[in-house]
């Protein structure tokens, strides 16, 4: 599989009254072309901040990218100037966010909303860029495109929002598209069409996806591997059978075992003790030690390493490690 992004020992942090926040702490994994990478976990671990870092979105002040690399291209996206990052946003790296009412602009329609995006990253005419987005709004499933090209955001549902955010951010036909929280908003029935859109577009496309999002649900059905985060850093990582059916990490088994099953009605759900580590002043040592029900003397006072499972399932656990077991 050919490589296309490499995040290595990304650590992000923000400065506010109370404190630096260490919201992502040497955070490392790499994206290969045409494959579906899901980075799972608890709200405020870092997950949509590691997101937003590739894409050079944080807003400085407060937050910036304390030390790391993120390789594209040959390019390090830590290090080039803004111009540089400005033609590779839309380009060659997409976002989608959470609530697509708030990506769109209530006051322009559609249409040109979509032209000017991509008049603004490809030397073409309007007449072709409009061509491009009717093809585009007919790939995600728009029906009767030439119609809707001039409606404006509010004359949509929030399934049919979501579709022509997804198509602006493939108009440009970019390499790697980031998806946040993408189908939240939206309930079960429209959920599962959006997931099978992904499906649909990346067989067209071949594009490399990132799959922010807390619902494993969501995560098994699309994804291809997958990236569990807690307390800002990464503490599993497997093919998305690994994850589901060989799990590793006591937090990772938490957050299976806090998912309801159609197999198993009538049993009560097995919730997450405890909150997660205040990010002021992270841990020493293991950052999920308070709320492990395994946790050891060695947890709590040094950071454990990565410990290979297999040839794509690494895991951060004492539990793991040979020199704790033995």
């Amino acid at each position: 599989m050919t490589k296309i992004l490499s995040v290595e020992d990304l650590h992000v942090r923000f400065k506010t009254y109370g404190g630096e926040v260490q919201a992502v702490r040497g955070v490392t994994f790499d994206l290969y072309k045409g494959e579906t990478l899901a980075i799972v976990g608890e709200s405020g671990c870092g997950k949509s901040v590691t997101s937003q870092s590739i894409m050079r979105l944080i807003p400085t002040p407060p937050g910036r990218i304390h030390q790391g690399k993120i390789f594209f291209n040959n390019k390090d996206l830590t290090r080039v100037s803004e111009k540089e990052m400005r033609a590779i946003r839309g380009v060659d790296i997409s976002m989608i966010f959470q609530d697509p009412m708030t990506a769109l602009n209530p006051t322009l329609t559609i249409g040109s909303q979509m032209i000017e995006g991509i008049c603004h990253h490809k030397n073409i005419s309007k007449q072709a860029a409009r061509e491009k987005s009717l093809q585009m709004l007919k790939l995600v499933g728009i029906p009767n495109p030439e119609i809707r090209m001039k409606q404006y955001p509010h004359e949509f549902s929030g399934g049919m929002r979501q579709r022509i955010v997804i198509a602006m951010a493939l108009v440009c036909e970019p390499h790697i598209l980031i998806a946040d929280e993408p189908t939240t908003a939206l309930d079960v029935t429209i959920q599962a069409q959006i997931l099978d859109l992904f499906k649909e577009i990346q067989s067209r496309t071949n594009v490399s996806i990132i799959l922010i999002t807390h619902d494993l649900g969501v995560v098994a059905s699309v994804a291809d591997r997958v990236v569990v985060m807690y307390g800002g850093k990464i503490v599993e990582e497997g093919t998305c059978r690994d994850i589901f059916y060989h799990p590793q990490h006591p937090y990772t088994k938490g957050l299976l075992y806090s998912v309801p099953r159609l197999d198993s009605i009538g049993e009560e759900l097995t919730p997450i003790p405890g909150t997660p580590p205040d990010l002021f002043s992270p841990p020493i040592g293991c950052a999920f030690a308070a709320r492990c029900p395994h946790s050891m003397i060695v947890c709590e006072k040094i950071q454990p390493l990565k410990t290979t499972i297999n040839e794509q399932h690494y895991v951060d656990c004492w539990l793991m490690d040979k020199r704790a077991k033995g």
